[in-house]
């Protein structure tokens, strides 16, 4: 019975020992690798994917693979809840022709009914009784467009009469329906708005000063680039360009072609927005985790951050004033756009009240602020340094416009939309709107965004890339640098000239420098003041010496005549006599007569 019980205790040993050999080799393996590294605060996607929390059942496809919009019980503003797929869809989709959720439920006519509620038509759009908006061209043209055809009825009515049929500017009433048209030197945009016709913006071949004349345009370059022969591209001088970036690993350096990669800062946090103050070679950023701004110095040898600014959390956008060294964050918790001072980090809140916002821009020498909203109502605006005069650039065909940067020398606006998976850009104004580069596989969920020289650059997280194209018209696309497992978030190109320290410009001076028409008799380039004023001054000196000359001429003519009168015919005055004795010319005359008389 003892052997018995030694046996089965020499067996459990060896069990025991398998057990533990077995759970040594187990907990050697990397269990974790092949397995997203997602953080609290984000959601994990079937494709392993990691995205904001916030990005849930948005009605946007964040993940790639749809996801994180799959068994929405709860849909975001914005947003359509379909009940049967349990998934969202834009507010955009609902009754517009298509289902797309899996019933239908978003195309149907009560639903369309009581969106419309919420939901009003755009003013290049008609409403349909049942509440389904169309294009005002589509109404009375023979063809129901309304699925309850209202926009076939009432069609010998004057719709020009009505808010002049929506047309900016000449409403032309037509058998059926009417048109839009546009002045000399205007042209229609959006069926409804006219805008001037800009022919370097037409052309869209010189990176920044365009001049415009006889039909055909000249490139030129600002102070510090060099234009390139045969090209209107503009290269930069004064040393390389650098771009930082913002990853989970830290801050990142690299130029431009993708070489040198360094980290910069070994600090790790969640990705966000990166901005540079160029000047003092010094960098900020913050994480949307924590409601830090940090900031270092690139000039500092060990390149440790510091804690700059206790603001708030949620910052998905930061921008440099490099002329009145003020810095603004955009952040989702506060709805709101914020500023403060870089040498005080007295805070002030200039715009409140925002839906989603994801991005800010600064133009300093105009005095702008711009950002950028998603969701609902998703539209890029800009406003003053102070918070004043607020004004609309963008406020259609826009879904969900996550960056956006400045092309400042030709007064453009760049926008990355993750929605539509685009590149866009408009004037400061909002006219002139183009898309750059559409979706080309690198374009899936863009964060971050760059404009230098001829090329705009962007960071990818879905493809953990940083991309470029030519920003005329998105082609020659590189991919210089794919960071592996790090997703890139926010960067930023450093290069003195992406911030000039130039005057303060008026609106119409920073159209007028980066595009230029001119007539046949003007020339390419206009004088400086300086010059203009040397100019003058010495025309007005010339003009002096020959009006005094002309005096001296007048009065030396005036002195000849009166030494010049005749006496008694053959006598003259000589230079020699008394001027005065002309007084007494007629008795000398007349004694000598008599004389002669008496003689005869």
């Amino acid at each position: 019975m003892r052997a018995r019980t030694l046996e089965d205790a020499e067996q459990g040993m060896e069990h025991l020992g398998a057990f533990l050999l077995l759970w040594t080799g187990v907990s050697c393996l990397p269990l974790t690798e092949g397995f997203p590294k997602c953080t609290v605060l984000q959601f994990v996607c079937a494709n392993s994917r990691c995205v904001s929390l916030s990005s849930r059942c948005d009605a946007v496809n964040d993940c790639g693979d749809g996801s994180d919009e799959i068994s929405c019980w709860n849909c975001t503003n914005g947003s359509f809840h379909c009940v049967a797929s349990e998934s969202c869809v834009s507010s955009s989709s609902v009754c517009d022709g298509r289902p797309d959720c899996a019933d239908g439920a978003d195309e149907q006519l009560d639903t369309c009914t009581s969106f419309s509620q919420a939901q009003p038509c755009a003013r290049s759009e008609f409403t349909c009784t049942n509440g389904q908006c169309v294009p005002n061209s589509w109404r009375c043209d023979h063809s129901s467009d309304c699925k309850d055809g209202s926009d076939e009825e009432d069609c010998d009515h004057n719709e020009c009469a009505v808010n002049n049929g929506g047309c900016s500017h000449t409403c032309i009433d037509l058998p059926f329906g009417f048109r839009c048209d546009c002045p000399k030197g205007m042209r229609l945009v959006q069926d409804t708005h006219c805008e001037v016709v800009d022919q370097c913006l037409d052309a869209d071949v010189c990176d920044q000063i365009c001049v415009h004349s006889n039909g055909s345009v000249v490139c030129d370059c600002q102070d510090g680039y060099q234009l390139t022969a045969g090209t209107g591209q503009c290269r930069a001088t004064g040393g390389l360009a650098h771009v930082a970036v913002s990853t989970q690993e830290g801050i990142k350096m690299m130029d431009l072609s993708g070489s040198e990669e360094r980290n910069i800062t070994d600090k790790r946090l969640s990705p966000g927005p990166v901005s540079a103050l160029n000047a003092h070679n010094t960098l900020y950023w913050s994480s949307p985790e924590n409601d830090i701004i940090y900031r270092m110095s690139l000039d500092s040898g060990d390149h440790r951050p510091a804690v700059w600014l206790k603001a708030s959390k949620g910052i998905v956008g930061l921008a440099v004033d490099w002329i009145h060294e003020s810095l603004y964050w955009i952040s989702t918790s506060t709805r709101a756009l914020h500023m403060a001072s870089l040498k005080n980090t007295k805070q002030r809140l200039l715009i409140s009240g925002l839906s989603k916002p994801t991005a800010v821009a600064v133009q300093p020498l105009l005095g702008y602020v711009f950002w950028a909203e998603g969701g609902e109502s998703a539209r890029i605006e800009r406003v003053g340094l102070d918070g004043e005069s607020r004004f609309a650039l963008v406020v259609s065909f826009v879904r969900n416009p996550v960056a956006i940067s400045l092309d400042i020398p030709r007064g453009l606006l760049y926008w990355a939309d993750s929605g539509l998976r685009s590149i866009s850009r408009v004037l400061f104004d909002g006219q002139y709107r183009k898309t750059v580069v559409e979706s080309n596989g690198y374009l899936d969920q863009p964060f971050g965004l760059a404009i230098f020289e001829s090329r705009v650059y962007w960071s990818d997280q879905l493809t953990n890339s940083i991309c470029s194209a030519d920003k005329h018209n998105g082609t020659m696309l590189r991919v210089p640098q794919r960071l592996g497992s790090a997703s890139p978030a926010g960067l930023v190109i450093l290069h003195p000239l992406l911030q000039p320290a130039d005057k303060v410009l008026s609106p119409s001076e920073i159209k007028t420098s980066s595009n230029k028409e001119l007539l046949p008799s003007e020339t390419k380039t206009a004088l400086p003041d300086s010059q203009f004023t040397l100019m003058l001054t010495l025309i007005a000196v010339i003009l002096s010496v020959l009006l005094f000359g002309l005096v001296l001429w007048w009065q030396r003519s005036e002195l000849c005549a009166h030494r010049s009168v005749s006496l008694l015919g053959d006598v003259t005055l000589k230079e020699s006599q008394d001027p005065l004795l002309l007084s007494s010319l007629p008795a000398v005359h007349e004694h000598q007569t008599l004389s002669s008389n008496s003689t005869q």
